[in-house]
């Protein structure tokens, strides 16, 4: 591949401009799936960046013609020139490779939790155990919820257990669904095979007024979904696109408090690192998250 491009990215800030105010020179920072935005719309000044109309994507987006147009290239690099706003300073007792992965699969994973008012008292369904989903377990988990996974991976219970699961429900069991209707009050779906899902059976399993959030973004569309699979219970869908400023340090504040650690896999960032980790991620061979490491070998005269 010609360019391996990033959004989960941490270094330590080399220079800030003059009218920086959150971050000095040698701070340890973090800068996720989202770059700018405009900070004057409605849902940026409501803590709602991630939903600007004008935002951009950390790679792949490019940038308005009056800011010269260019397309953003990631973060994996010797170098990334980030607004302040998106760059976010990592408690001390986090670890670099620790904490890249949670600048996007973090971020993603936590906002909706906590939007949702997920905490004690609450029975919350994580559906499939992989990038995403191991992170929801362990924030839901952290949050005081009682956390249940459902997966059509019966391999993974032993580490959905170990992420604070308090039942590992396999959904290639004929009728899974049965002895849990009307149980969880929301469900988080991370999974990436939505599309062969048999949805009723999913949304049988959610309390009156339960909700099913998307925030997996298969290739596929959403299974076939009638008007009618929500009357039962009342129910509802929804997804969501990242998270917010407040909520990420919120984030970062819940993992450095309890001393969270996250199931990763480092690998060199080299181009057989590279490959390495695209290869496996594509085979769904990783556990659970890759995390790039050794740029002063890559980029010594940085």
């Amino acid at each position: 591949m010609p360019l391996c491009v990033g959004h989960e990215v941490i270094g330590k800030a080399v220079k800030v401009g003059d009218g920086v105010t959150t971050v000095k020179v040698g701070d340890r920072v973090g800068v996720g799936a989202q770059i700018w935005s405009c900070l004057e719309c409605k849902p940026c000044k409501t803590d709602n960046e991630n939903y600007c109309p004008k935002k951009i994507d950390t790679y792949g987006a490019p940038y308005p013609e009056e800011m010269g147009g260019v397309i953003a290239q990631g973060g994996y690099a010797s170098h990334i020139r980030a607004h302040e706003y998106f760059t976010f300073k990592i408690p001390d007792n986090i670890p670099s490779e620790e904490a890249a992965p949670m600048m996007c699969a973090g971020l993603t994973t936590y906002s909706p939790l906590v939007r949702a008012g997920v905490g004690p008292g609450k029975k919350v369904a994580i559906v499939g155990v992989g990038g995403l989903g191991m992170y929801a377990l362990m924030w839901a988990n952290a949050l005081g919820a009682e956390v249940y996974v459902l997966s059509h991976s019966p391999d993974k219970e032993k580490a959905a257990k170990e992420l604070g699961a308090k039942e590992f429900i396999s959904t290639v069991d004929n009728d899974w669904d049965k002895p849990w209707a009307f149980t969880f009050n929301f469900m988080l779906n991370t999974a990436d095979a939505t599309h062969k899902f048999d949805m009723a059976a999913y949304l049988g399993t959610l309390d009156i007024n339960g909700q099913m959030h998307h925030v997996g973004l298969p290739d596929e569309n959403l299974p076939p979904i009638s008007a009618q699979m929500f009357a039962p219970n009342g129910c509802s869908m929804g997804g969501s696109h990242i998270g917010s400023r407040p909520e990420m340090f919120q984030m970062l504040k819940l993992a450095s408090e309890k001393k969270l650690k996250p199931i990763i896999e480092t690998v060199p960032i080299s181009e057989d690192g590279c490959k390495k980790a695209v290869l496996g991620v594509s085979k769904n061979e990783v556990r659970y998250r890759y995390t790039l490491t050794d740029f002063d070998k890559a980029f010594p005269n940085r």
